[in-house]
């Protein structure tokens, strides 16, 4: 970064032309992009230059000289500190029209893809308090704002909340988050409070030490909860009596867990669970079919919204009772069991060995028996080999990672020809980039945004490929 030259370290009546990934309002000044915080597209601001790199530069707005039609009232207090909900700032049908722009964006700058076959995006019905699963931190380093400043002195330092950005080592306190819905709050501050009485030590993320280190929460659409408490440098006594108060205080909790973690990442995917009372899992329901969720499960974290994507990848896809699916990145087999009664066979494939021993107790639970799920490296599992013996596909439904798919991936696509591909992504630029590849045998027939992930950045995208005759 270079020193903001003075001539442009305060500039007038700039107007916010567009919105970035990262929350930021888009100006320009001469040549030069800029990128400011809490601006949304149709303001026009006074600013001040804080940081500049060749022709990008980074702003905060020193005066409004008009609102934006788009801009409306934060709700919640921890908007601009917390990483999350970026976009609260926006009315939420300007957050889906931009959500819409970015797709069909990408799709034509990236992909060469011509959009006009593009459908409105879906909105959430709920744009508040819709995600199924949230996780907190514990922390001794707690994230002062300006209000915190002024009475430090009163404050204690512990913290259990988000992560600031940019900051690992910084949690934010969080009083009240409009995410998850109660008792998500409830048994949050009610943990907090409780540690805080007991003198229990919060975790110090640069010194790997204390007790108490994460706070996961799920609920379910059938009403069920689950809480996992991540302990570090603890004595049982500690642990059976913080678990005994939400148990006695939260009697709902269906499934209430505990892990022992002291590696010096929080991940649990390699850590025993211990069950303290109730169930090791939850279920999640639809369409009649239930999914066991446990501790280290992957589930879509809107489920309501789930089920309205799952079936435009279905209603995509145009079953017809007698296709062989192959289900790609396919989870815990959402997918793969949710089109599995409208097909002849649908072979599920994961990277994650836990997930695909998820998918097959779900597949076993729900009576499902035409759908078969293997583990492995997509790249070295979708071989030549593995398709001559379970047979070429007639659709392909493929769910990867933000990455997307491996260019070996796009390259078995291209050799096997399934009639229809269906491509669902959570990155419009990454999925671009592999349509691009595809269209070489592919048509793009349908395109549709499907936003999960209200106040913030994130859509999925539905694209149907058809193979060109």
């Amino acid at each position: 970064m270079k020193k903001v030259p003075a001539e442009i370290q305060f500039l007038e009546n700039i107007t916010i032309i567009d919105i970035a990934e990262q929350g930021k309002g888009v100006g320009k000044h001469q040549d030069l992009v800029i990128f400011i915080d809490k601006a949304v597209p149709g303001d026009v601001v006074d600013i001040e230059i804080t940081r500049v790199k060749k022709n990008l530069a980074e702003a905060k707005i020193t005066a409004f000289k008009q609102h934006s039609a788009d801009r409306t009232e934060p709700f919640c207090a921890h908007f601009g500190t917390c990483g999350g909900c970026k976009w609260q700032h926006l009315s939420y049908e300007a957050q889906t029209r931009f959500k819409q722009k970015t797709v069909l964006d990408a799709l034509e700058r990236l992909g060469g893809v011509n959009t006009t076959s593009a459908e409105p995006i879906l909105g959430s019905a709920e744009t508040q308090y819709y995600r199924n699963k949230l996780e907190f931190t514990f922390s001794n380093k707690r994230w002062l704002d300006e209000n915190d400043m002024a009475n430090r002195d009163d404050l204690s330092m512990d913290a259990l909340g988000f992560h600031v950005p940019g900051r690992f080592d910084k949690i934010l306190e969080i009083e009240h988050c409009y995410l998850q819905a109660n008792p998500s709050n409830a048994i949050r501050n009610s943990v907090r409070e409780y540690a805080l009485k007991n003198e229990f030590s919060f975790y110090d993320l640069r010194q790997h030490e204390g007790a108490l280190r994460n706070l996961i929460i799920r609920t379910s659409s059938t009403g069920e909860i689950m809480v996992i408490v991540v302990f570090a440098y603890v004595n049982k006594k500690e642990i059976k009596g913080l678990m005994t108060h939400l148990k006695d205080s939260f009697p709902e909790i269906t499934s209430l867990l505990y892990i022992e973690n002291q590696k010096k990442n929080d991940t649990i995917f390699d850590q025993e669970i211990v069950i303290f009372n109730g169930l090791d899992h939850i279920f999640e329901e639809m369409e009649g079919l239930k999914f066991k969720i446990g501790a280290k499960s992957f589930y879509q974290t809107n489920s309501a919204q789930a089920y309205e994507l799952y079936k435009i990848t279905r209603d995509f896809a145009d079953l017809k009772g007698n296709e062989l699916v192959y289900d790609l990145y396919t989870g815990a087999g959402t997918i793969a069991q949710f089109v599995a009664q409208k097909v002849k066979k649908v072979i599920g494939v994961e990277y994650v060995p836990t997930a695909i021993e998820d998918a097959k107790a779900n597949a076993e639970l729900n009576q499902i028996t035409n759908a078969e799920f293997y583990a492995g490296d997509m790249k070295d599992i979708l071989t030549p080999d593995f398709i001559a013996e379970h047979g070429k596909a007639d659709v392909v439904i493929t769910d990867p990672p933000r990455a997307g798919m491996h260019p070996d991936v796009v390259a078995r696509l291209l050799e096997m020809e399934a009639e229809k591909i269906v491509y669902v992504s959570c990155n419009a630029a990454t999925q671009a980039r592999d349509i691009a590849l595809l269209q070489e045998k592919y048509t793009v027939s349908r395109i549709r945004p499907v936003d999960m992930f209200p106040q913030t950045q994130h859509v999925e995208n539905v694209v149907l490929l058809v193979l060109k005759k």
